[in-house]
């Protein structure tokens, strides 16, 4: 039988306990993006999820017996959700697989998956993962940089993986307190350590003969570090940079972008992001807009709702109401 509380509110621990195979499987589907569940053992199954859930981002600690799950690509091609997925092992252990690449997962390690490909992940011992959830673009990453990351396994024993994997384990072992006003604040601030790290990982993983792609990572930083600037534009990134204007659009044709595209998603993914935080609730739509190098507020308005479907106003509005 599965136990499940009453629903709670946004930013609530919601918790599942399933005492059958059956139960644990629709709980896993209800929860995440449609996956492929089965069973590598005809052994008594028990599964728990414990979830808090944000407009955003979703936060699920599992505890379960062996069990397999798989993404498809029968449900890929089904469903339009993109979301990056960073699970951290805390007991047990887990086989993860995407993109011809295997990560096998022991206590204290993270690796992240793109729900937008197909994957599993074997759990041929009983286990225990924190699995934190969230829409891609919220990584900052280009995509096709970030798919050299996917099936890799970051330890708590090494590099920043040391000081950024127990924040992660301390939320697992703190979720109660990830609710509230202060929870998507934590929770950004989780995704903000997970983007650390892979960005770190990517620089060290660059070729140093390849001017392009570091020059790429050099612009990339400075763009981040500068995006509340309304002066920033193309032509002072290239002359930050000694190169052309000509030549800077070009890099980021190679990504299948263009400048100013890139730096009006970071610029709206910013705002978004400090609109649904509680804590931000004293300062007008227009403060924020201007905090991120919005000066117009019409002209932020409009490209805000041609992003994400509704206006400033109406996500802040669905955000208290939670």
């Amino acid at each position: 039988m599965d136990v499940r509380l009453p629903p709670e509110p946004a930013g609530r621990v919601h918790t599942s306990v399933s005492h059958s195979f059956r139960d644990y499987r629709q709980a896993v589907v209800n929860s995440f993006v449609p996956l492929d569940v089965s069973r590598v053992s005809a052994d008594p199954f028990w599964g728990r999820l414990r979830s808090v859930d944000f407009d955003d981002a979703h936060v699920h600690e599992v505890t379960a017996s062996q069990h397999m799950v798989e993404r498809t690509e029968e449900l890929v091609a089904a469903s339009d959700q993109r979301f990056y997925k960073a699970s951290l092992q805390l007991s047990g252990t887990g086989l993860l697989i995407q993109d011809g690449r295997e990560a096998l997962l022991q206590p204290g390690d993270l690796a992240i998956y793109d729900t937008a490909r197909p994957y599993s992940v074997v759990f041929e011992q009983d286990m225990r993962m924190l699995v934190l959830m969230f829409p891609r673009e919220q990584l900052g990453l280009p995509s096709d940089m970030m798919r050299q990351l996917t099936a890799h396994r970051f330890s708590s024993a090494t590099g920043l993986g040391a000081m950024i994997i127990p924040f992660l384990q301390n939320v697992s072992q703190n979720l109660d307190k990830v609710g509230g006003l202060t929870g998507p604040r934590l929770v950004r601030t989780a995704i903000d350590l997970i983007t650390t790290m892979f960005a770190n990982e990517l620089d060290l993983e660059a070729d140093p003969r390849d001017s392009h792609q570091l020059l790429m990572q050099q612009i990339r930083h400075y763009i981040e570090a500068n995006l509340g600037s309304a002066e920033l534009s193309p032509t002072e990134i290239a002359a930050a940079h000694y190169i052309s204007t000509r030549h800077l659009h070009g890099l980021f044709r190679q990504k299948g972008t263009t400048v100013s595209t890139w730096i009006r998603e970071r610029r709206l993914e910013n705002c978004r992001r400090e609109l649904i935080d509680p804590l931000n609730a004293h300062l007008s739509v227009g403060a924020i807009a201007a905090r991120w190098g919005f000066v117009e507020a019409a002209h932020f308005s409009r490209v805000f709702k041609a992003a994400y479907e509704m206006s400033p106003s109406e996500l802040r509005a669905r955000s208290v109401g939670n």
